[in-house]
């Protein structure tokens, strides 16, 4: 992992990319730039026949610093770093602080990618990339960028941990649409790496995420409740709710880690030779339901009684299995 900090001091897990992915990359981007600058070239020379001789050159200049070099930092732009040949292999250009990039950043890299690329035909770009610990050309070093990795693994995806138990079903009637998904992104963020962070710095982080939350709610949390566990809780009740939208509400009960309770899937009951049994209880996995102490005995099987027909006595009554008072 790098040590990529943002302001607020925290590290990011991201995962520079070394020179055989980027190499792979700016490959891909080059053969796709070529193929529509000679086609762009052949256009424009059927075009200017006509022309004189500077009218050509110029022509050319232009066609060569729009496609070459203007036409990968207007993807670059656009794109916040994910260029075709860098989407094909999994890489991003950053910000040192992990944030995407803007305009001056994507300039000043494709400006330097015309010396250090294209003119040296990557020779300049491979030697700073093994040279640099995080695998950075010299580009990337004027420009303030990195390459990481997108792709990661998924046995490092860092999990997310659940809220207090006094705190679920607090929040169910918060009304959550004015949330921006960058805004839960960052209290995931955060959430997942909180116990990596120092606890000043961490409790601060978590106030401003909080303040940011209710800004957009409109409901302060709990008295006496913390920050952390105040974004917890929230982060909770909208993976509820989601899961409740794409499950259903019998899907969601049988979460515990979503209800917050040991839920309870009803099934239809089903017609027996006695008659119609009820409503049956499933219990969650995992969860093995309290079994209450019967306070009625079950009945003792009733003895067989003879036919009185078949030994000649009269007609008696049935067994009860209750013992007359003396």
């Amino acid at each position: 992992m790098s040590d990529v900090v943002t302001g607020d001091a925290v590290v990011l897990g991201l995962q520079p990319a070394r020179l055989p992915s980027r190499a792979l990359s700016v490959l891909i981007d080059l053969v796709v730039v070529l193929a529509a600058y000679l086609l762009v070239s052949l256009g424009l020379a059927v075009a200017t026949a006509s022309l004189d001789e500077a009218a050509v050159m110029a022509v050319s200049i232009a066609s060569f610093l729009l496609i070459l070099v203007g036409a990968p930092i207007a993807v670059e732009t656009l794109s916040h770093g994910r260029s075709l040949g860098k989407l094909a292999c999994g890489l991003r250009v950053v910000r040192d602080d992990g944030g995407p990039i803007r305009f001056r950043h994507a300039l000043v890299r494709g400006a330097m990618g015309v010396v250090e690329i294209l003119m040296t035909f990557g020779v300049v770009a491979c030697v700073a990339s093994l040279v640099s610990e995080r695998g950075r050309r010299l580009g990337d070093v004027f420009a303030g960028t990195l390459v990481v990795r997108e792709r990661i693994p998924a046995a490092r995806a860092l999990v997310m941990p659940p809220p207090p138990p006094w705190l679920v079903g607090r929040f169910a009637g918060l009304d959550l649409s004015a949330v921006p998904e960058s805004l839960w992104l960052e209290i995931r963020q955060y959430l997942t790496r909180a116990r990596d962070l120092d606890p000043a710095v961490g409790r601060r982080l978590a106030e401003r995420l909080a303040d940011e939350l209710v800004a957009r709610t409109g409901t302060p949390p709990p008295p006496g409740v913390p920050a952390d566990a105040y974004l917890a809780g929230v982060v909770a009740e909208r993976q509820t709710r989601e899961a409740r939208r794409a499950f259903g509400s019998a899907g969601v009960a049988g979460m515990p880690g979503l209800a917050g309770v040991p839920g309870v899937a009803g099934v239809a009951g089903v017609a027996t030779v006695g008659g119609a049994v009820g409503a049956v209880g499933m219990p969650a996995p995992g969860f093995a339901p309290p079994v209450a102490p019967s306070s009625v005995a079950p009945p003792a099987a009733a003895p067989v009684v003879a036919s009185p027909v078949a030994d000649g006595r009269e007609p008696t009554a049935p067994a009860t299995g209750f013992a007359p008072p003396a």
